[in-house]
């Protein structure tokens, strides 16, 4: 079967490799064939080369990643399945469990995928598995209808969580980024567009404009957790959703004491149940299936979709490749 891989920072590897069969799979998995696959943020660190590619070899080098990586949003169809309730020919969408989209074919935990309405083209049904990761990060808020909430980063993630909040009542949505997103911005629920830095926009606001939550969801760099709490009002709420490249973040811990702050973090669970949402969710938000994906690329340009998720643009929000 066709695969590529990552074998050094920006560089994937075409190859063939053995192909995988029913017989592969273990108790409540199913065997997929990939359709489409999105572009996430958590992808993006071992691409860069901020994460090493993979683990020292005998000889003292780098190994590169295994066959298929880094890529886990998938829409699919199942091939073959040892789990109740998905059956061959059905298309799925959620989870690459291994991390492993970029081939042919992948191996997912049944609970890690759900039926999609086979209406959608897959490149436009994978954005499901982002908006189930979001709508479970906005259950664990509290009191968010009414709330003015801020989300710090309005890319693929950042608009969702803007559209969400939203969705659940918050009475004023800020979005800040340093694209400039004014032309999505009633799309996806924002009230306030800012367009510039979290840390100037932060050091701006006086005690009337701040936010009651502050969504974190720019992620690999450690300045923008300090930045959500200086924004924050008292009592606030903050999760943090971008990913972390480094171990250890810096907190402004005088800051966050003397202002009562409360901080999230985590990551999804209950996947089945919360993909289901999210269909539904879909569903009930036609806007997201026309706004939300703008890029949709072969998978021979798989190279090309990388180097354009790691350079954020006006006009660019999720990336996605159609698998042969």
């Amino acid at each position: 079967m066709w695969s590529q891989r990552l074998v050094a920072p920006r560089t994937f590897e075409v190859g063939e490799i053995p192909s995988l069969s029913a017989a592969d799979l273990k108790p409540n998995q199913v065997l997929l064939r990939t359709l489409a696959g999105g572009i996430c943020g958590s992808d993006l660190p071992q691409f860069k080369g901020v994460r090493g590619i993979g683990a020292l070899d005998g000889s003292g080098s780098l190994a590169p990643l295994a066959w298929g990586h880094p890529m886990h949003e998938v829409a699919a169809e199942v091939v073959a399945s040892t789990a109740s309730g998905l059956e061959p020919g059905m298309r799925v969408v959620g989870w690459a469990t291994g991390f492993d989209a970029v081939q042919e074919l992948v191996i997912s935990n049944a609970s890690d995928v759900v039926p999609y309405d086979p209406a959608l083209p897959p490149t436009t049904a994978v954005l499901i598995q982002p908006l189930a990761c979001v709508m479970y990060a906005v259950e664990q808020l509290s009191a968010v209808s009414g709330a003015h909430a801020a989300v710090i980063g309005q890319g693929p993630i950042g608009v969702l969580f803007s559209h969400v909040l939203k969705s659940c009542g918050a009475a004023r949505v800020t979005g800040v980024d340093l694209v400039d997103r004014a032309d999505v911005a009633a799309t996806f629920g924002v009230d306030d567009t800012v367009h510039a830095g979290s840390a100037r926009w932060a050091g701006s606001l006086t005690d009337e404009h701040r936010p009651a939550i502050v969504v974190e969801a720019v992620g690999h760099q450690v300045g923008t957790l300090a930045d959500a709490c200086t924004a924050a009002a008292f009592g606030a709420q903050i999760f943090y959703f971008g990913i972390p490249d480094d171990v250890v973040y810096p907190l402004p811990m005088s800051v966050f004491l003397r202002k009562n702050l409360g901080l999230r973090s985590g990551t999804t669970m209950e996947r089945t149940r919360v993909l289901s949402e999210a269909g539904t969710y879909l569903q009930q938000h036609p806007e997201l299936t026309t706004q939300y994906v703008t890029d949709v690329l072969p998978a021979d340009k798989v190279q090309e979709a990388f180097d354009r998720a790691v350079r954020p643009a006006p006009g660019q929000l999720k990336i996605v490749i159609e698998m042969p």
